[in-house]
């Protein structure tokens, strides 16, 4: 049985986490567990506009123990592996132009001697059918662990990125068509270039599926809702009644 619809709680972008930029974004996540860590594992993935043909993807892993578990009377958290992979990725094609590894710390001699290899990537699409080519070049033996499990967390953002990349776009040409872009909400999409966003992730995903009701409405010129996220954002500042249509 389908659940039924989440009912909005609009004070909270989530019930869960803080978007105060100074905060730690997981701490809630964490604060019904008593225990002391034993172990730390974050990734942080982030992408950045380089141009309208182009954006990059930087991704990091850091794993920590408690110092103390080897030096009792030092508590500071022991740094066991570092790693940081940088992807410059050509738009709309999604092909990577350039890929290079980073391993800054790690646990053995020869760990950094893999991360000449990620440059294999440079002329792969990160688009359909990346995570299976991740696994068949650097799978086991053939990579890293850490940065090819870092790799693979970073292929969804890719996917986030081009849906930013889109919406530079469009600010772009409002603004050289004397839109205030920094004052009004900007038209919604064509149904054309709704449409053309959804193919993008066709299949990726349950609310992607190509037979499914969110793409089947797109494709019959059902205007696309709000996402959730946007939604509450626009609640918050009272503007879900002034969503624009071109």
């Amino acid at each position: 049985m389908t659940p039924d619809p989440e009912e909005f709680d609009w004070t909270h972008e989530s019930p869960r986490i803080s978007v105060e930029p100074t905060d730690d974004p997981w701490r809630l996540d964490f604060a019904d567990i008593a225990s002391e860590p034993i172990h730390h594992r974050n990734y942080a993935v982030r992408a950045f506009r380089l141009s309208p043909e182009q954006f990059l993807i930087r991704g990091v892993v850091d794993d920590r123990k408690n110092g103390a578990a080897w030096v009792p009377w030092d508590p500071t958290p022991l740094v066991i592996h570092h790693m940081i992979l940088d992807l410059v990725v050509d738009y709309p094609s999604l092909v990577i132009a350039s890929a290079t590894a980073a391993i800054e710390v790690h646990p053995h001699e020869i760990c950094h001697h893999i991360a000449p290899k990620y440059d294999l990537l440079e002329g792969v699409s990160i688009a359909r059918g990346f995570t299976h080519k991740v696994r068949e070049a650097f799978g086991g033996p053939k990579g890293c662990t850490h940065v090819t499990a870092l790799l693979q967390a970073m292929a969804p953002v890719a996917m986030q990125a081009t849906w930013a990349m889109s919406t530079a776009d469009r600010q772009a040409a409002a603004a050289a068509d004397g839109f205030d872009v920094e004052h009004e909400l900007l038209p919604v999409p064509s149904p054309t270039d709704q449409v053309a966003g959804a193919m993008r992730s066709l299949n990726t995903c349950h609310v992607f599926d190509e037979d499914g009701p969110y793409v089947t409405g797109l494709r019959q010129g059902i205007p696309t809702p709000l996402p959730v996220t946007i939604k509450r954002r626009y609640a918050r500042h009272g503007l879900l009644g002034e969503r624009r249509s071109e």
